[in-house]
Order: structure tokens, then sequence, then C-alpha cells
């Protein structure tokens, strides 16, 4: 079977073959941007995170076989961007964490193993959107990616250890937050505004 890697070095000569990396990666990526900044706004996402990606096939690490995490990580500066859809989307997630039961003390746990994907991180809504930018892109690949810490690494341009330690300051934080009588929001006095995505 033909990689990614193969694909893109192809695609330098032949710029059609690219359109075989849309094919094998679009479901994952705007899925990923979905959940990032909301149904309306994934679709430029999506459409911004491959002509990006085209653009720039030739910086493509071709050690890598496939084209997965740099794709998220582009993604994950593109939904960036969208600061306003964001915002919402991460609104919406904490109305919808209100709206339901409390959650048991596994929650947190879930978070530090891989959140749960989908329902921990919604329940953490307030506290993951009053992350720092560079923390929440990593725990959300790790999270909604379904990457390795390594292929983070690779996505975000950091070493693997940067992200192990991007990751542990984070359950420290989201265990904290859960854990205290006032949402980080409450203490912060914001998060989930428009300044969503504003720190680098």
């Amino acid at each position: 079977m033909t990689t990614d890697a193969d694909i893109i070095r192809l695609s330098l000569e032949r710029p059609a073959e690219f359109a075989e990396i849309f094919v094998r990666h679009a479901k994952p990526v705007g899925a990923f941007a979905a959940r990032r900044v909301g149904l309306a706004a994934a679709q430029d996402v999506l459409s911004e995170t491959f002509l990006i990606a085209f653009r720039r096939r030739a910086s493509f690490d071709t050690a890598w076989e496939s084209a997965r995490p740099w794709l998220l990580g582009i993604a994950s500066r593109v939904a960036g961007k969208h600061g306003r859809d964001e915002a919402a989307q991460w609104r919406a997630f904490a109305a919808e964490a209100r709206s339901r039961a409390p959650s048991s003390d596994g929650a947190v746990d879930a978070a530090g193993d891989r959140l749960d994907a989908a329902a921990s991180v919604r329940s953490l809504a307030p506290l993951i959107a009053g992350l720092a930018r560079r923390d929440r892109d990593t725990l959300l690949l790790y999270a909604w990616g379904d990457l390795s810490y390594e292929q983070i690494g690779q996505a975000l341009g950091v070493p693997t250890g940067t992200v192990r330690s991007r990751l542990n300051r984070v359950r420290k934080k989201l265990s904290a937050g859960a854990d205290g009588p006032q949402s980080a929001t409450d203490r912060k006095g914001g998060g989930i505004d428009g300044r969503v995505g504003s720190r680098a």
C-alpha cells in the first residue's frame, strides 16, 4: 500500500496526486474541525486546512508515513483563527454539560487517560476553554485527534517531552478546577467568551 509520504512526494511533481491525501483524511480532519468550531464553520476549517497542506506539501517530513498528525496540526492552527466559532462551540458544550446529570469522579480520571473524548471534554468545557491555547490544542489533539504523544509533537512541531509536560499540566489544572467550589471560568472571569484561543 502506498503511504501518505509516498503520495506527497509524488505530488511535488504531479500535484493532482495530492487529492488522495484529501480522500484518505478529510473525514477525520472534518470531524476534528466540527468538534473545535461547530458544524457551521467546520467546512471552512477543513477547506483551509487542505489548501495550506497542499501549498506546504514540500515541507512535509516524509520520514512519517501518515499525514494525519500533520493535517490535524494545521487544522488546530486554522481553528484558532475561528475564535468566535470556537467560543460558541465551547459555550454549547458547557450548556450541554449543565443540562446533564453530574458526572462521577471518573470524569477527571478519564480526562487523564484519553479524556473519554466525547463525554469528559464536554463536561469539563468551561475549564478547557480557559486553558492556554497551546495546552488546549495539545489536549484536543490527544482527545479528539486520537494521536500519540509523538504524533502530537509532530503536529505541533514540539518535542515529545513537551507534549507530556503540557498534558500533565492540563490534567492537574482540570483536576484542581473540577474539585474546586468555583469553576475556573468563575475564578478567572472569563474562558468561554470571545477571547478563547487568544493566548499562545
